[in-house]
C-alpha cells in the first residue's frame, strides 16, 4: 500500500509566515504604497506614479552617498575577510587559551551600536582621546572632526574594531570543523603551511567566507548609527551614507513619497549585489 505522507507539521510553521507577513511584507506595502503618493498629511495624498523614482534617480546626494557607501564597503570587506582569517589561523585550537581568544573577540560585538560610536568619539580625539592623542604626537595632523579623509579612515577603523571579531569567530568555527585526518596527511605529504592553507583550509571555509561576506556587506552597506554618533556625516558631506541621506530626507524633510522612493532603490541594491555575491561565490564552489 502507498503510504500518504503526513503534512501536518507545516501548520507548526504557519504562525512564523504570519509573524513575517505582519513585521516584514506589511511594512514593505506601506512603503511601496507611499513611494507612488505626494503625501502632505494623513489623508492628504496624491497618485504621482513614478515620479519620486525619476527624483531619486536623478538626485546628486543619492548618487554621491551610492559611491561613498560603495567604496566603504568594499573597503571593509578587503580588510574585514583577510585579518579576520588571519586571526582565526593564529587563534589555538583547544584549551584555556582558546577559550581566552573567544571570550576576548566576542567583546566589541556584544558593544551596542551607539555605544561603539560615542567610545570612539573620546578614543579619537586630538585632546584626550589616547588614538588621535598618539598621532598627533607622531608628527601626524590628525583631526577627524575637520578633515574628510581622517574622519572617513576613522569611521572605516571603527568598523573593522567592531566587526573584525564576527569574520574571525565564523572563520575558527569552520576551521575546527576541519577533521585532523587532513591535516595528518598533509605532515605525512611534508606540505608547508601555505599549501595546508591553500588546499585544505581555504577550500573548507569557502561556505563559512560566504556567509561573512554577506553579512559584512549588508551590515556595512546599511551603516547608520556609528558614524551618526562619531562625525554626523561630516565634515562636510565625507562620511554621510545612504542610510544616514534616507533618514534626513524621511525625518529632516518630512518628504515620505520621495524617501519611500529612495529606501525602494536602496533595498534593491543590498538585495542585487548580495544576490551577485552569493551566485558568483557558489559558482566558483561549484565549478571547483
Amino acid at each position: 500500500m502507498r503510504k500518504v505522507p503526513d503534512n501536518r507539521a507545516w501548520w507548526l510553521v504557519l504562525p512564523v509566515l504570519l509573524l513575517v507577513a505582519l513585521s516584514a511584507l506589511v511594512p514593505l506595502m506601506t512603503v511601496v504604497n507611499y513611494s507612488v503618493q505626494d503625501i502632505f498629511g494623513p489623508g492628504n495624498a496624491y497618485f504621482v506614479g513614478t515620479e519620486w523614482f525619476r527624483d531619486v534617480l536623478r538626485d546628486e546626494r543619492l548618487q554621491e552617498s551610492l559611491l561613498r557607501q560603495f567604496g566603504f564597503s568594499a573597503a571593509v570587506l578587503a580588510i574585514e575577510i583577510p585579518l579576520g582569517i588571519g586571526v582565526a589561523l593564529m587563534m589555538p585550537r583547544s584549551g584555556v587559551k582558546a577559550s581566552l581568544c573567544l571570550i576576548l573577540l566576542a567583546i566589541p560585538l556584544l558593544i551596542p551600536w551607539n555605544v561603539v560610536g560615542t567610545i570612539w568619539q573620546i578614543f579619537a580625539r586630538g585632546d584626550i582621546g589616547l588614538f588621535g592623542w598618539g598621532l598627533n604626537e607622531l608628527g601626524l595632523d590628525y583631526n577627524y572632526t575637520g578633515n574628510p579623509m581622517d574622519a572617513w579612515l576613522t569611521v572605516l577603523l571603527m568598523d573593522v574594531w567592531h566587526w573584525t571579531p564576527l569574520v574571525a569567530l565564523l572563520c575558527y568555527s569552520g576551521l575546527r570543523a576541519i577533521p585532523d585526518a587532513f591535516y595528518q596527511a598533509a605532515e605525512i605529504d611534508r606540505a608547508s603551511r601555505w599549501a595546508v592553507f591553500r588546499y585544505i583550509q581555504l577550500p573548507r571555509l569557502r561556505n563559512v567566507l560566504v556567509i561573512a561576506v554577506l553579512l559584512r556587506f549588508m551590515d556595512s552597506f546599511m551603516i547608520y548609527t556609528e558614524p551618526f554618533v562619531l562625525t554626523g556625516g561630516g565634515p562636510g558631506s565625507s562620511t554621510t551614507f545612504l542610510s544616514q541621506t534616507l533618514t534626513t530626507l524621511a525625518v529632516g524633510q518630512f518628504d515620505l513619497g520621495r524617501a519611500a522612493a529612495f529606501s525602494l532603490v536602496y533595498f534593491l541594491i543590498v538585495l542585487l549585489v548580495s544576490w551577485l555575491f552569493f551566485t558568483a561565490i557558489t559558482h566558483m564552489d561549484r565549478d571547483r
